[in-house]
C-alpha cells in the first residue's frame, strides 16, 4: 500500500472513532468496527482470524519459519510448568481452580474483565495473584516465569475460543475503556511514539530485526516466547518492554493504565481466536 493510501486509511479510522465519540459519547462497539475495518482494508489478503497470529499473518517467510517451529514449540516447557503450578494446592488445600469459573479451564477469552465491585479492570494476571493472596500465598512477579507459565497454560486451554470481552453498562467501565484507548494513542518517550505508531501505522514494517504486528489481535497470542528474551514473557512484560523501547519510563506491572490498555486492545479484538501461548523472534 502506498504512503498516500496508508495515510488516507489511517485518517478514516481516526475520523470514524471521532465521529462515534461525538455522536454518542464513548462508543466501544463503533470503535471496534472502525478498528477492525481499518486492518481488513489495509491487509485485504489476510483472513480475519489470522490477525491473531501477529506478524506471521503478514510475512510469508516468517510464517513458514513459525510453522516449522510449531512442530516443537519453544514454549512447550512453560506449558508443562504451568500445568503443574496450576494443579499444585495452596497450603490451605485449595487450588487456583477454586478461584475461577469452569475451574479455570477454557476461560482466557473472558479476561480482562471489569469488576463492578471494585470499579477496576481485572486482568488474568491480576486475578491469579488475587487468588493466591485470598488463599494465604504470596503474590508472584507479573513479569516472572511462574506467571508466564500459568497464563500460558490457561491460554492453551482456550485456544480457538474467540475473545469475548464485556463492557458493562457502567460509567466506570466505559472510562476504563476510554483510558486504555487514550493510552494506546498517546505519544511518549524520547522517540515520541505511541502504541499506534508501530501497531496501527506501521504493521508489517521492520523495526530493526522485528516485524511489527498489527494491533488487531495483538494480545490473542499472549503470553509469548521471545527469542530475544530467551524465555516466556507475560503481557505485563511486553508492555514494559514497549515503553522501554521508545525510551520512555515504564509503569509498574499491572498499573491501572496498563490494565486499561489491555482492556481496550482485547475488546477491539473481540471475535478473534485465542492463539496463545505464542512465539516471536
Amino acid at each position: 500500500m502506498s504512503v498516500r493510501l496508508l495515510l488516507i486509511s489511517l485518517a478514516a479510522l481516526l475520523l470514524a472513532i471521532a465521529e462515534a465519540l461525538a455522536a454518542d459519547g464513548i462508543d466501544p462497539a463503533a470503535d471496534a468496527r472502525a478498528f477492525r475495518n481499518y486492518f481488513v482494508d489495509k491487509f485485504p489478503n489476510v483472513k480475519l482470524d489470522d490477525f491473531a497470529n501477529g506478524p506471521y499473518s503478514l510475512n510469508e517467510d516468517m510464517r513458514r519459519q513459525w510453522e516449522e517451529k510449531e512442530q516443537f514449540p519453544p514454549y512447550e516447557f512453560s506449558l508443562e510448568a504451568g500445568k503443574e503450578l496450576f494443579a499444585k494446592p495452596f497450603a490451605n488445600g485449595k487450588h487456583y481452580a477454586d478461584c475461577f469459573s469452569e475451574q479455570g479451564i477454557g476461560i482466557r477469552q473472558n479476561y480482562p474483565r471489569f469488576d463492578e465491585k471494585t470499579g477496576h479492570v481485572v486482568t488474568l494476571e491480576l486475578a491469579l495473584n488475587q487468588c493466591r493472596e485470598a488463599n494465604g500465598a504470596k503474590a508472584i512477579s507479573y513479569t516472572g516465569d511462574d506467571m508466564a507459565a500459568l497464563t500460558a497454560y490457561m491460554a492453551f486451554t482456550s485456544r480457538g475460543k474467540p475473545f469475548d470481552i464485556k463492557i458493562p453498562d457502567d460509567p466506570r467501565a466505559l472510562e476504563a475503556y476510554e483510558n486504555g484507548k487514550r493510552y494506546f494513542y498517546s505519544r511518549r518517550g524520547q522517540l515520541n511514539f505511541s502504541c499506534a505508531t508501530c501497531h496501527v501505522q506501521n504493521p508489517g514494517e521492520r523495526l530493526r530485526a522485528e516485524v511489527l504486528a498489527p494491533a488487531l489481535g495483538i494480545l490473542n497470542a499472549m503470553p509469548i516466547y521471545r527469542s530475544e528474551w530467551g524465555g516466556m514473557g507475560t503481557t505485563s512484560r511486553r508492555f514494559i518492554t514497549c515503553n522501554s523501547q521508545v525510551r520512555g519510563v515504564p509503569l509498574e506491572p499491572q498499573a491501572e493504565e496498563y490494565r486499561d490498555l489491555e482492556y481496550f486492545l482485547s475488546y477491539v479484538s473481540n471475535g478473534l481466536p485465542i492463539s496463545g501461548p505464542g512465539s516471536r523472534p
